[in-house]
């Protein structure tokens, strides 16, 4: 299982309140940078989204810092190496698709566990720091990297004889297994899963095809994190400081009143330090409520709408925690699983990524 965790100071950050009374039809949530028909640009949107989204997301990925940093993710690394090489009676002579294969070392080891032919489709150009991987590890005539974004993938027809001249010409429903690495925080931060899911309606065989992750769970709970909490509202509050001794050097040095921008600039501060997620390492005791399922996916059959977030209305998009603290025994050693009363500090939301198959075998 690969996890990966994010907590807020803030219930607000989770639920847009504007969305509470409009009809469950319009309330699922838009893509930041998002098309005229709310897909993700790298789909449908025009050449100046793409080139936007492109520069936000994308350029970061053909960095290899950046792919250094989530390979040195021992517990991500070791659950797909798992997941793969200790299943090589799956992938023996099967065709496999790495939706974002990044510097494709998922392809290497499915071509390590007897894959017949795998696709290792980039978009950045990381595509080309990958093909050397793929030669260096002597892979290279297994491994097909593919720069582009997956919905524009046009698998070579030569690799599947058996198909019709007519099928032949755009290969589809060809691929045995599909794997990705596309979590980002919380699960859906970086809207990459719509892209796998038109690699999956496209590409993967509908009755015995494997989607690996198979399965993810987000979770959302109550936490006592009193350090970070302190640490934010003392940021918060140093800036602040700073923004008034500015108000008063302006004006008493250059004549001018900055003070009408002082609740405009407040609102900024208090949205970044108080009202905004972050990344954070929590302790399991730092949970002080059972955590609840806001939502669980099959990647073998979840749709582009689920993939798009948490709206109201949807299961899981209502939920309660019930903080009962420890129960202490005569001498005030706690006696069931919650160490800490309190308080709540924020909230923190949270995902597991399972590798599981349509039989057993796997």
């Amino acid at each position: 299982t690969s996890s990966n965790n994010s907590s807020s100071n803030s219930k607000e950050n989770m639920m847009d309140e504007d969305n509470n009374e409009k009809p469950l039809t319009t309330a699922l949530p838009q893509f930041i940078n998002a098309s005229e028909t709310g897909e993700i640009p790298s789909f449908n949107g025009d050449e100046k989204a793409k080139a936007t989204d492109f520069a936000n997301y994308f350029c970061s990925y053909a960095q290899l810092y950046h792919q250094k940093q989530m390979l040195v993710d021992h517990n991500r690394m070791a659950a797909y190496h798992s997941a793969i090489m200790g299943n090589a009676n799956v992938f023996k002579d099967k065709v496999v698709m790495d939706v974002g294969t990044g510097s494709g070392i998922l392809a290497v080891w499915a071509a390590q566990a007897g894959a017949r032919r795998v696709y290792a489709v980039e978009y950045t150009d990381m595509a080309k720091y990958a093909k050397k991987i793929m030669e260096k590890n002597n892979v290279a005539d297994i491994v097909t990297v593919i720069q582009g974004a997956v919905e524009d993938v046009v698998l070579p027809a030569e690799d599947f004889p058996d198909l019709t001249e007519a099928e032949r010409a755009d290969p589809t429903e060809c691929v045995d297994i599909i794997i990705s690495e596309w979590m980002g925080y919380f699960l859906l931060r970086e809207s990459m899963l719509d892209s796998l899911i038109r690699a999956r309606d496209k590409f993967l065989k509908p009755s015995t095809g494997l989607m690996l992750p198979s399965h993810t769970t987000m979770f959302f709970a109550p936490v006592h994190d009193e350090e970070e909490r302190k640490v934010s509202v003392s940021e918060y509050t140093r800036t602040m400081g700073e923004w008034n001794e500015f108000v008063e050097t302006t004006s008493s040095t250059y004549g001018v009143d900055m003070s009408v921008l002082g609740e405009d600039f407040d609102r900024e501060q208090k949205e970044y330090y108080l009202l905004s997620s972050r990344w954070s390492e929590l302790m399991p005791d730092a949970i002080i409520a059972p955590a609840t399922i806001v939502k669980s996916l099959d990647m073998a059959t979840c749709t582009i709408a689920q993939a798009r977030g948490i709206a109201m209305g949807d299961e899981g998009s209502r939920f309660e925690f019930n903080v009962i603290g420890p129960d202490r025994s005569p001498g005030g050693a706690p006696v069931n699983n919650w160490s800490i009363d309190g308080p709540i500090s924020g909230f923190a939301g949270w995902f597991t990524a399972d590798f599981k198959s349509r039989t057993d075998e796997f």
